[in-house]
């Protein structure tokens, strides 16, 4: 490619995005102000930027109460703290400056774009050409889907957190380890995302002798956290301190808690004993891939664990399933590859569009999802990654 066609599409590329923002600014953040997840993190980082204030301050918080319920919040309402890394404030600062309906739109714009990206980084890990049709179909399930869809009402940085960690890994195939090292640092805005893959990669990243990742990543973290004691010094013991609260807020843990807890009422000691069984087996696939370096194996053993990491992390949420995006793929190009797996890749994707949805509209209470939405995918790809784990070992790389 020429450097005069590269400038096209990069003109081009401005131009599709600038006209996307203008699209979803004019048709739904001007008229339906929202991104409620969004609007934490960029009140919080406008407090901070414009007003001076600390992100994680009485004063920043009743900001972003305001904003999002035109009042203090009270007691069983989400107060909507800032919650987050003080890093956070360097990737909310350019749009801080910009009216909210923007700011808000510019945001989901980038969501959306991360997703489509995400998408076209797993057809070329797993060797997929889809058809043009299919390609198109593939695309608007991926922007459609439960997950994704709630992801962007709710301006949901978990989403960026998923294509970035998903980034990193196919940077790591493809042996771009400085672009790798710098997504998974800047996955770790939502550590409870990150705090099994991050330690798989950088293990595997040391007993593979892949210095220039495990380096890069150790730098662009010391600096992240470097400048975030610069701008505020008391950062960890703040952000800390909300999240100790988070419990007091919220009615539902992981999934492993939902089944353990909230259903069959069994209590910590349960919930520990399967936690602690998933992570054995994530430990047994963590040491085929690292120790005994089978490499066919890499894909899969990610794969589980970020499978094993939404059903185990204190708190998810169902926009972080996009991640699951991964694991989906390959079961879809697998499809593919039978007699007539066009149509059934077809047939897949309407179920994997329709279904979630008529579980959400069927359970739904008020404003807040039923704890079952939780259960199907993480624990229905944990049950297929181990029956099928052949196929990733044999066909995934």
């Amino acid at each position: 490619m020429t450097q005069t066609q590269r400038l096209f599409l990069l003109v081009l590329a401005a131009a599709v995005f600038a006209g996307m923002v203008i699209v979803t600014h004019n048709v739904f953040t001007a008229p339906f102000p929202g991104l409620n997840d969004f609007m934490s993190r960029w009140e919080g980082a406008r407090s901070f930027w414009v007003d001076g204030l600390n992100p994680y301050g009485d004063t920043a918080s009743l900001n972003i109460q305001q904003r999002i319920y035109g009042r203090a919040v009270i007691e069983g309402e989400d107060p909507g703290y800032f919650a987050y890394p003080a890093y956070t404030l360097l990737l909310v600062w350019p749009l801080v400056y910009l009216p909210y309906a923007w700011a808000s739109a510019i945001w989901m714009v980038v969501l959306a774009a991360s997703v489509i990206v995400t998408l076209f980084l797993l057809f070329d890990l797993f060797h997929w050409k889809p058809s043009p049709p299919l390609l198109a179909l593939l695309i608007l399930w991926s922007l459609l889907m439960y997950f994704s869809a709630r992801g962007f009402i709710l301006g949901q940085p978990g989403m960026l957190v998923a294509a970035l960690e998903i980034l990193s890994v196919w940077a790591l195939v493809k042996r771009r380890d400085g672009l790798a090292a710098v997504a998974l640092a800047l996955s770790t805005i939502k550590p409870q995302m990150g705090f099994l893959i991050v330690p798989l990669l950088l293990v595997w990243g040391l007993y593979t002798r892949r210095w220039r990742f495990v380096v890069g990543f150790a730098a662009v973290m010391a600096g992240l956290l470097l400048v975030s004691f610069i701008l505020v010094p008391t950062w960890v013991g703040d952000w800390l301190a909300q999240l100790g609260l988070y419990p007091s807020y919220t009615a539902l843990g992981s999934p492993v808690w939902i089944v353990t807890q909230y259903y069959l009422g069994l209590g910590d000691a349960a919930e520990w004993v399967t936690a602690g069984g998933l992570l054995a087996a994530l430990l047994w696939a963590w040491y085929s891939v690292i120790i005994r370096q089978r490499m066919e194996r890499f894909l899969w053993a990610v794969a589980l664990t970020l499978t094993v990491t939404h059903l185990i992390a204190p708190r998810t949420a169902t926009p972080h399933y996009v991640v699951f995006l991964l694991p989906l793929v390959f079961y879809l190009r697998q499809m593919s590859r039978i007699r007539r797996g066009g149509r059934w890749v077809v047939l897949a994707l309407l179920a994997l569009l329709i279904i979630p949805w008529l579980h959400f509209v069927a359970t739904v209470a008020g404003e807040f999802e039923h704890p079952t939405v939780y259960l199907p995918v993480p624990f229905g790809l944990l049950v297929l990654l181990w029956l099928t784990r052949r196929w990733w070992w044999e066909r995934a790389g």
